[in-house]
């Protein structure tokens, strides 16, 4: 299914194929959960759910399989959703993939003083320079983070940038559901 680089770790492989998966669904989408689990333990524990998720045949024994969890509400601030999420033991890592608006360092210098929360994202949204951008970000519990980032104007999967500290903020949260 995946077109990700067999040479890449776990992790990386699973933001890739999270990013693909997504990316297949289009542009505007909301935000998207998923928890990352062992394979080889999910195969090994639950071998009824790795057969309908097609990795009941695969030979390597490790790897990431990400599970889309139910869809985040949308009246509340994604901070405060992610508040209240605690992950059983059986999750390696979590990932989400959200949509955003994006301006270069360049018009940082720009940006009015003193606006409102909503004043600013329509200030940023009305901005000439703005990019849109779907970002995947997942952590696991031992402290791995990745990310990739997808600009929707070079939509393709050869533009995606990838990296551990593309979307700081966003990793921090998603590690903060794994603490006590």
């Amino acid at each position: 299914m995946s077109n990700t680089p067999m040479a890449a770790s776990p992790l990386t492989r699973a933001v890739l194929e999270i990013d693909e998966y997504v990316s297949g669904l289009g542009w505007d989408q909301p935000a998207r959960l998923f928890a990352l689990v062992d394979t080889a333990r999910l195969r090994a524990q639950e071998p009824a759910l790795a057969a309908q998720l097609g990795l009941e045949d695969e030979s390597a024994s490790t790897g990431l399989t990400p599970i889309e969890q139910d869809e985040i509400p949308s009246g509340k601030p994604l901070d405060e959703f992610l508040g209240t999420i605690a992950w059983p033991d059986a999750v390696a890592g979590c990932a989400l993939s959200v949509e955003r608006l994006m301006l270069p360092p360049s018009a940082e210098t720009q940006v009015p003083e003193n606006l409102s929360e909503a004043k600013l994202a329509q200030w940023v949204a009305d901005h000439p320079e703005r990019q849109e951008v779907r970002m995947t970000v997942a952590v696991l519990r031992d402290g791995g983070r990745e990310s990739a980032l997808r600009l929707r104007e070079k939509d393709s999967p050869t533009e995606v940038l990838t990296g551990p500290d593309l979307v700081p903020g966003l990793a921090a949260a998603l590690a903060a559901t794994f603490e006590d």
